[in-house]
């Protein structure tokens, strides 16, 4: 479990902090602010910066004033051309000088506003990871604390590659039907064995295989109005990838696996029983995929197959699935809260 947005509080300038301005662990918008460092420091570097503009203003007028008494001196050559250019240099160099101290005086104030720590964005703000007397370094990016955004969150899966190949392959074949990846619903079961409820959607696809596990990471995100959903928490998760399309289902306890296949017991027109081998797919609530062997229409033994020897006669009747108990119906109904 991941926050979908989550920053790292750092100190931007050198000090003593003097105050933590929050509340540990409640919400924040984005630009709360957080910590009060001491301010003097920079605020004498602001007014430092201020004075070095005043001295970089004062040159660049006396460069004009030089440069404007030359420009009507050269047109009657009471001065050198030489002269002239080096005071029209010296102008520039005072202009660049004013730049430079603005620039300069720009750096100040953002250092000044850096003293008041805020929150990069609107979050959940963890504890805080220096208190008041602490010293904090903007060279070292001295951690103060962190905001994580859990309006939603990223929920990290693992998937054998395997399995997704396969996926990719009934897919071309028409087997399946497989939606666009951001409409793949995905279903959380947390940590209590309790489903979510809320409907997730597949935003990621991871493109690299782990080498030591086979498999891809999966990625879906949730909305989290409760804040239910907690970074770090672990849980499992169901993805809807598709629908099957044009293939049989046959239920599990039908199906006889031995050692070397799998064949479930066919009656036929006249009743007469007949093991038939068949290939299975994906298993879903209690249901077998059959990939062939079997073809629509045809009738298998689901009960009492054990009893049953191939070309004997037999007199089906109609499977009826047995009733669930009802503290098993409770019980489901209350996860599907």
């Amino acid at each position: 479990m991941e926050a979908v947005r989550s920053a790292q509080v750092r100190a931007r300038v050198d000090g003593i902090v003097l105050r933590r301005l929050y509340q540990e662990g409640s919400d924040v918008a984005a630009g709360t602010p957080l910590f009060q460092i001491d301010p003097g420091d920079v605020q004498a570097q602001l007014r430092q910066a201020n004075a070095g503009l005043s001295r970089a203003l004062a040159a660049r007028s006396d460069a004009a004033q030089v440069v404007k008494r030359f420009s009507s001196l050269i047109g009657q050559q009471a001065i050198s051309e030489l002269e002239y250019e080096s005071a029209r240099n010296n102008l520039r160099q005072a202009e660049a000088g004013v730049q430079d101290a603005r620039a300069a005086l720009d750096r100040s104030k953002l250092a000044a506003g850096y003293a008041t720590v805020r929150a990069p964005i609107a979050g959940r703000v963890a504890r805080a990871e220096v208190s008041e007397g602490a010293l904090v370094s903007a060279g070292a990016g001295t951690l103060m604390t962190q905001v994580d955004q859990l309006s939603q969150v990223y929920v990290v899966f693992t998937k054998s590659s395997s399995d997704l190949l396969d996926l990719a392959r009934m897919t071309r074949s028409g087997e399946v039907r497989l939606p666009d990846l951001r409409n793949i619903e995905v279903r959380l079961t947390t940590e209590n064995g309790q489903d979510y409820g809320v409907v997730g959607h597949l935003d990621y696809a991871g493109l690299v295989v782990q080498p030591g596990t086979g498999s891809q990471a999966l990625r879906a995100v949730f909305p989290n109005p409760r804040r239910d959903l907690l970074p770090g928490q672990f849980v499992r998760g169901v993805l809807q990838a598709g629908m099957f399309v044009n293939v049989l289902s046959v239920p599990e306890r039908a199906v006889m696996i031995g050692a070397g296949d799998t064949s479930v017991i066919v009656v036929g027109a006249d009743n007469v029983a007949e093991r038939r081998l068949v290939t299975l797919g994906e298993a879903h609530d209690g249901m077998w995929i059959v990939r062939s062997g079997l073809k629509a229409g045809e009738r298998i033994v689901v009960e009492g197959w054990q009893t049953v020897v191939p070309g004997q006669k037999v007199a089906p009747q109609p499977f009826k699935p047995p009733p669930q108990p009802a503290q098993e119906s409770a019980q489901q109904a209350s996860s599907e809260g």
